[in-house]
């Protein structure tokens, strides 16, 4: 896993530019704490930054490759899980290899296959090749859009980098939002190739950009596809455990230490037992990590979300599967300390965090990695199997709109609501999200004779795996990259995604509760508790000592009232949020604080210029 960033130019020698491409990569050095390299060669500037996790002497970067008709040079972040078939396959055709590196499987396969080596990985990539014999740079990123690709056009070529700040750290780009970069801000949905700064763009899941000096040019070589499902559901149940177990083996190879994320769900109990079975067969143990919250569990309420605590469950599964476990406790002081929070803000770019749950999974994220440096997650697997309370909501199901909005204010308040007056009307949310979901559901096929109701279903899940599921899988990779964690994800395989999503919903609910193929498929390494359990979402905070955290530190900016902050928020509503006699408990309350603190640290960090006219 790495950082990775470059910079094309064809009317001038980059060799002159040496200066500005280190700081572009240094941009970088979270991601890639172990090592640093650059390649400048006429035009075209490539910079990297290594977190090894495969040949660890033998896998740096830029990787390149001398040809009859010129050099191709390689930055890569990622892993391709399949690199020791592809590299066997490439051997037999004549390719010799020097390093014991997938990177290098990458680059050799691009020499075989041209662009189309992408459609022949398995895994989560973002990777830069410039081909010194057309003339042109290929970026292609992974198919479910797990690891982050940012590129910004220039007059006579491109910049481009894993993550927007190494983009921003050229004199060349701007630091601008505007409206639409706002409504993306503030709208809790991803758009396809959006990149939020003005100019700048996403290579979007799924997709190759090649640039050269006619310009950009866009081909998708995956995407969700409708399909008939054939299998009957004894044989789906058994076809997904299979994908299960290949997918988590394949996950777990690495060069340094390997753990699981462990929350007590579905999810992660299923993949950390799968794990510790494959592991016991060597005579190994995983590692696992939860996340909890000081008297949590002893002072736990429940509410619409969340009816049980995790401890209980991750413990249960910590001992049906013997794993090596640290419950990871943290306290409110830590949760709401601001520079956790800047920190953040720094892995993200953007102020579009989930308030303490950012904070939580960032302290994780670093305790985790100081005894391992993978860690696979349960992300993605309630988007593949159909795990959220909204994919059983009557409401949300029939809503003309994204299921996850129907009930969101409810719960977590109006993420805009913090907003001005004329900010609000300018940005118009409503009119964008009706927008916005016209064009996502545009594209779904349907297959002949699909009921009404299963076409319906087919949507909504179309609708996370290609909407909501980015938004969460780019939070997790900016936190874990942010402290030098390589987080894996396997519902991410594309495999398994395009099976179970092509399953009928009768399937997918088939004993009346969420994510019944993934309880079935797994229930002989569940414990009891687990597999009865019911979906609870990533856990928040309860004490009231961070709420009061939140409103003393929004007292205190509210103090310096010729902020930037303000020219976007509306002071008058923050301070009554602010007041010691508002109820702090809300939920909405603490999210407009949370959102107010996080868009004035990230002016301060960014010093952007945000128009909304």
């Amino acid at each position: 896993m790495c950082g990775i960033t470059g910079w094309v130019s064809y009317d001038r020698d980059l060799r002159s530019a040496s200066t500005t491409v280190d700081a572009m990569t240094e941009t970088m050095s979270c991601r890639g704490p172990d090592d640093r390299g650059t390649w400048i060669s006429g035009p075209v500037a490539l910079g990297h930054r290594r977190l090894a996790i495969i040949d660890l002497p033998g896998g740096r970067q830029p990787m390149t490759l001398d040809t009859p008709e010129g050099t191709l040079a390689l930055v890569y972040s990622g892993e391709t899980y399949n690199f020791t078939e592809l590299r066997r396959e490439l051997v037999s055709k004549g390719h010799r290899f020097t390093t014991d590196s997938d990177t290098e499987v990458v680059l050799q396969g691009y020499l075989r296959w041209g662009e189309e080596v992408a459609e022949r990985l398995n895994g989560m990539y973002a990777f830069a090749i410039w081909d010194g014999r057309r003339q042109q740079l290929v970026m292609i990123r992974d198919r479910m859009g797990i690891k982050p690709f940012s590129y910004y056009p220039t007059p006579d070529g491109v910049l481009f980098g894993s993550e927007p700040k190494a983009i921003l750290a050229n004199p060349l780009a701007r630091a601008r939002v505007g409206l639409d970069g706002l409504r993306e801000l503030f709208a809790f949905v991803k758009t396809p190739g959006h990149g939020v700064w003005e100019g700048m763009y996403e290579v979007e899941p799924g997709t190759v950009v090649t640039v050269d000096r006619a310009g950009a040019r866009r081909r998708v070589y995956w995407s969700l596809e409708t399909r008939p499902h054939t299998d009957d559901l004894d044989t789906t149940v058994r076809r997904v455990r299979t994908l299960l177990d290949d997918i988590v083996r394949r996950q777990m190879v690495a060069d340094v230490p390997v753990c699981t994320l462990l929350s007590g769900g579905l999810d992660s109990s299923a993949m950390t037992a799968i794990a510790a079975r494959q592991l016991a067969e060597s005579g190994e143990t995983v590692r696992s990590f939860s996340v909890d919250f000081a008297g949590r569990t002893e002072n736990f309420v429940a509410d619409a979300f969340r009816t049980t605590p995790d401890a209980p469950f991750v413990h249960d599964v910590a001992r049906a599967a013997a794993t090596d476990h640290q419950d990871i406790v943290l306290d409110s002081v830590a949760l709401a300390d601001p520079e956790v929070r800047a920190r953040m803000i720094r892995a993200r770019d953007l102020p579009m965090g989930l308030g303490d749950m950012d904070s939580s999974l960032y302290l994780l994220f670093k305790a985790i990695r100081q005894r391992s440096t993978v860690a696979l997650s349960g992300e993605s697997a309630d988007e593949v199997f159909g795990g959220y309370l909204q994919f059983f909501d009557e409401r949300a199901r029939k809503a003309d709109t994204y299921p996850w909005l129907v009930d969101f204010e409810e719960h977590f308040g109006d993420d805009a609501g913090v907003l001005r007056p004329e900010v609000n009307r300018a940005i118009d949310l409503p009119v964008f999200i009706r927008d916005s979901y016209a064009t996502a559901v545009a594209g779904i096929a349907r297959l002949p004779g699909e009921s009404d109701f299963e076409y319906r279903m087919r949507t909504i899940c179309h609708l996370h795996l290609t909407r909501f599921v980015r938004v969460l899988l780019d939070r997790k990779d900016r936190a874990s990259m942010a402290v030098g964690l390589e987080v894996r994800v396997p519902f991410c395989d594309h495999r398994l995604v395009e099976y179970v999503y092509n399953t009928p919903w009768s399937f997918k609910s088939f004993d009346g509760r969420e994510k019944s193929l993934l309880r079935e498929a797994t229930a002989d390494v569940l414990p009891r508790s687990v597999y009865d359990r019911v979906k609870s979402p990533y856990p928040s905070t309860q004490d009231p000592r961070y709420a009061v955290a939140l409103q003393e530190q929004t007292r205190d900016l509210l103090a310096r009232p010729s902020h930037p902050v303000f020219g976007l928020v509306d002071a008058a509503k923050v301070a009554l949020l602010a007041d010691s006699r508002t109820p702090r408990s809300t939920t909405a309350s603490r999210r407009g604080m949370e959102r107010t603190l996080d868009l004035a640290l990230w002016m301060d960090l960014y010093g952007p210029e945000v128009s909304f006219t």
